[in-house]
């Protein structure tokens, strides 16, 4: 009896115990080599300090001690546990540390030195608790695998550099699109048309570029929502998402709305994003300008779908810029594969089509402006860096793509006796002789229509002929047009 009074006695006795608070990275505290909740802390080192079991007052006086070790900074410890009840021994070498799990009064926890991910306190525990729980590890250990989570975060990433070193443009992305809005079916663009015609839209215009030597193919196509506010006959002709029983109705729509709090109706535009890119990439060019340079030596026109290609070149002038450049040899080989020389970008800025209005206007850049900065460059003696669509893979590489260059980008001067090699791939678009028009290549017809016109916000529109109209375009702005009247080309 007394023997049992005796075993009693010890297992009801409060010991200190060890509190695991935070798991390692590699989860060894469920292994034997590390400290594992409720083992029994039978030594503490910390520096010359050493204290053995049982310690005065428990984890509150523990707690002490390290805040005055913590205080003194010395936050180097050692703690030996016993295991069960055979003499089974573990340690862990770690440092003193606030506890950042507790609020209040503030306690101090160790984190170990070799994974400051495993984090460690102290409790106040019955020895027969400690047995139970070193017992459970197996089960403990099943519900902690259950109840772990993968955590998140942020990082930083060095967007500056990694934009200007390995883009082929320095802080210009190489994805190419146009949005089409939906077409208004009436004059008080109260209605439009459904989703199929915008689709059959995009798919017209990517075929219309193509048939007229535009080197580029279809990538991707996307429906694109734009918020709108709507009212009267708009709102009452657009389909409702009130309820569920209307989704059905959202599937060829190509405008929606619904009410927000205020009772405000807001329309949601159903616009259609066509992707697309070049055959070859994009083909860097550098026109260096010199002394008495008195033009550049080509010509630019631009397409029915909005596209700036070099329509002329100047032929039998080899001091004139766009030979030295070896825009002339482009042109050149561009014929012969009968494809456009399309400019894309001039001094880094891209000057492609990129969105067809309500009306079905295309809007894109003019030639006169463009024009009139090609002839500063030339006046100031600025060299002019051009980009153009390739058809050929073999001359740009690989498309928006580059090694990595510590200094400004590589621009490309093709000499004069470069000549491109020919190579057609499945992708490719030849029209057949006979299609392609002379008016999309550039080329002035007797008699044809000849126009200059301008499709940004607030610029007029002009066209040249024997007759006098004034018209509304794309955005409400003045259009003059005059026709039947020829002009040359917009030589530079």
């Amino acid at each position: 009896m007394t023997m049992d009074r005796t075993n009693s006695s010890e297992s009801t006795a409060t010991v200190l115990s060890v509190e695991c608070l935070k798991g390692s990275s590699k989860g060894d505290e469920w292994t034997g080599t590390t400290l594992q909740t409720g083992d029994i802390v039978e030594e503490i080192n910390i520096g010359r300090l050493s204290i053995r079991s049982p310690f005065k007052n428990g984890k509150s006086g523990v707690q002490k001690i390290l805040h005055g070790s913590y205080k003194n900074k010395e936050t180097s410890i050692r703690v030996k546990v016993r295991r069960g009840s055979s003499n089974e021994f573990a340690e862990l070498v770690a440092c003193i540390v606030p506890n950042e799990f507790v609020s209040g009064k503030k306690q101090y926890m160790l984190r170990g030195i070799d994974d400051p991910n495993y984090a460690v306190g102290f409790s106040d525990r019955t020895e027969a608790e400690c047995l139970a729980l070193q017992a459970s590890r197996t089960s403990r250990m099943v519900n902690a695998l259950a109840r772990s989570e993968l955590q998140d975060g942020y990082v930083s990433y060095p967007w500056g550099r990694r934009m200007q070193e390995l883009l082929s443009v320095p802080n210009s992305s190489c994805f190419l699109s146009m949005l089409l809005l939906p077409k208004a079916s009436d004059r008080a663009a109260s209605r439009y048309n459904d989703l199929e015609d915008t689709l059959a839209r995009a798919n017209a215009w990517l075929n219309a570029s193509q048939a007229s030597g535009v080197p580029i193919v279809f990538m991707n196509i996307q429906t694109e929502s734009l918020l709108t506010k709507i009212s009267g006959e708009t709102a009452s002709s657009t389909v409702n998402t009130g309820s569920l029983s209307d989704l059905s109705n959202l599937a060829s729509t190509s405008l929606y709305g619904f009410e927000d709090y205020h009772g405000v109706d807001i329309g949601v535009v159903r616009a259609v994003r066509l992707w697309y890119s070049p055959l070859g990439g994009e083909v860097p060019v550098e026109i260096k300008l010199k002394e008495g340079d008195t033009k550049l030596g080509f010509a630019i026109s631009r397409t029915e779908e909005g596209f700036i290609y070099i329509s002329s070149v100047a032929e039998g002038d080899d001091a004139a810029p766009s030979t030295r450049s070896g825009l002339t040899n482009l042109y050149k080989e561009a014929i012969k594969s009968s494809k456009l020389l399309v400019v894309s970008r001039v001094s880094n800025q891209k000057v492609l089509p990129w969105i067809v209005s309500p009306t079905g206007a295309v809007r894109c850049f003019d030639t006169v402006s463009l024009s009139q900065k090609l002839s500063l460059h030339r006046h100031a003696r600025v060299p002019i860096i051009i980009h153009v669509f390739s058809w050929d893979r073999m001359l740009s590489g690989t498309s928006g793509t580059r090694p990595p260059r510590p200094t400004s980008p590589t621009v490309l001067t093709l000499q004069p006796e470069i000549q491109m090699p020919r190579v057609l791939n499945e992708s490719q678009v030849v029209p057949l002789v006979g299609e392609v028009s002379d008016e999309s290549q550039g080329v002035p017809v007797e008699g044809s229509e000849f126009r200059l016109q301008r499709n940004t916000a607030g610029e007029a529109s002009f066209r040249l002929g024997s007759d006098f109209r004034l018209e509304r375009d794309t955005a409400g702005e003045a259009s003059f047009r005059f026709h039947d009247f020829a002009l040359p080309k917009n030589w530079v």
